[in-house]
């Protein structure tokens, strides 16, 4: 990945899916959003998300967005 497009955000969206006993396919048909789509954001390779998406996921996860999002410059993610 091109040295501008490296980013320190961290997506937790594996942990509060098992937390809550949900599967992604699960999320994806309460949220309104496919599973490809939430599968990008669930491994880190999402460049973006609109706020609206966040929402619908935190209200359906029950849950803050800083519980899905941290940042943590510490780690870089290493992509070859």
């Amino acid at each position: 990945m091109p040295e501008e497009e490296r980013h320190a955000i961290r997506i937790h969206l594996d942990r509060i899916l098992v937390e809550r006993g949900m599967t992604l396919t699960e999320l994806s048909a309460q949220v309104g959003i496919t599973v490809v789509n939430l599968s990008v954001l669930k491994n880190d390779r999402a460049k973006a998300i609109r706020f609206s998406t966040l929402s619908r996921i935190c209200d359906v996860l029950q849950c803050q967005p800083g519980d899905l999002i941290t940042h943590d410059p510490a780690e870089p993610p290493d992509r070859g």
